[in-house]
């Protein structure tokens, strides 16, 4: 246990969380999408399944219904496995790559 955890006195007033930055690439027909994946672990969650979150910073699906891919997971490699998984659920559709 690291110990930047111990940081918050009360944690009913404060959510502390480290955060780890990851980039995954998806082939689309347009290109080559580049998603950056931001993983926030919380110092003290509520449930410990719930101690890392994962999201993308780009949609899916954006012509259908917009999906925003993430995941949760008691350790960062399930809550990353689990937003790569979404990346990978619906196409991306938006602007071509540069």
């Amino acid at each position: 246990m690291e110990e930047w955890i111990f940081s918050v006195a009360d944690p009913a007033q404060h959510q502390l969380a480290g955060v780890h930055f990851f980039s995954v690439t998806k082939r689309e027909p347009q290109g080559e999408i580049e998603f950056l994946i931001t993983v926030k672990e919380y110092a003290r969650p509520k449930e410990a399944y719930l101690r890392f979150f994962a999201q993308t910073d780009k949609q899916t699906n954006q012509k259908t219904m917009p999906f925003t891919p993430s995941g949760w997971g008691d350790t960062l490699l399930k809550a990353l496995a689990e937003c790569v998984e979404a990346v990978n659920r619906f196409p991306y559709e938006g602007p071509p790559p540069r």
